[in-house]
């Protein structure tokens, strides 16, 4: 079966399942996974997901794709592109968004493929965690620290040009007097939010129900590659490699397994190999 899908699969399309509901927004979004191959480097796998929302912002369905590690990802990329435009041709009327962290690789595959860019929310909160020690530096502050957070997580998310008043402040707290480490953390995060502020209008996308989370890609990326690709012990060639990822994609994916097999079933397996 790993065979067949490595082979095959990848070149077919697949019915998405009948919703009762339009589908609205149609988000697409990837991440990475290090693994450690038989070689003793680790490499990155990708793992991508597309996702279909109604228009109060609930999903109805996700597709998954995973891909072994590959210098430049062009086979990845390639692959994502297809299924971003199968999809597209099926909802063609639905808005697409693109999820992701600030890398420009993410930006270029991306940007061509939607019609709004978002920095995923959670990767902007974990630079706003890591500043938090300059806003409170003391060492009794960790009730304080905790409260910055949430009252600048809260500004970011709901408040108009939320993205703003964050970095004002950020840039009032490097301006106290800290250590070393704690002003570089401060310092990197008002590099972060000056560079990628035009995708963090979370409260804009929030009212027009767009997701802002990569949430479903970074639990796939878990489920796809680490829970089963980095366990203890675990070396990997890239043939094992590519042919877990794809088949756990498959059954990941609502409903393609059971296309996947019908196909197999339809023709014989001496037929696919």
């Amino acid at each position: 079966m790993g065979a067949i899908a490595q082979a095959k699969e990848e070149a077919w399309s697949y019915q998405t399942p009948q919703f009762d509901e339009e589908v609205e927004v149609v988000s697409l979004s990837l991440e990475g996974g290090r693994v450690l191959m038989r070689d003793s480097a680790w490499r990155e796998a990708m793992a991508g997901c597309i996702s279909l929302y109604d228009g109060q912002g609930q999903r109805l369905h996700s597709i998954y794709l995973g891909a072994s590690p590959e210098y430049g990802k062009a086979s990845f990329k390639q692959r994502f592109i297809a299924e971003a435009e199968h999809v597209k041709s099926l909802y063609p009327e639905a808005t697409r968004v693109g999820i992701a962290d600030g890398a420009s690789d993410n930006g270029s595959l991306l940007t061509p493929l939607t019609q709004y860019r978002i920095l995923d929310f959670y990767h902007a909160t974990e630079y706003l965690a890591q500043a938090s020690n300059g806003a409170h530096p003391e060492k009794t502050g960790k009730s304080k620290r905790k409260a910055w957070l949430k009252e600048q997580c809260h500004r970011l998310e709901h408040e108009s040009n939320g993205a703003q008043k964050v970095l004002t402040e950020l840039k009032r707290v490097g301006r106290k007097h800290l250590t070393k480490e704690t002003k570089d953390k401060v310092k990197d995060a008002i590099r972060y939010f000056t560079h990628q502020r035009p995708m963090m209008d979370y409260a804009g996308y929030r009212e027009k129900q767009f997701p802002i989370g990569s949430g479903v890609t970074e639990a796939a990326c878990k489920t796809l590659i680490k829970q089963r690709l980095c366990r203890s012990g675990m070396r990997w060639k890239e043939k094992g490699l590519k042919t877990v990822l794809s088949l756990r994609a498959l059954v990941l994916t609502q409903g393609r397994w059971q296309q996947f097999w019908e196909r197999i079933n339809q023709c014989g397996i001496e037929a696919w190999v």
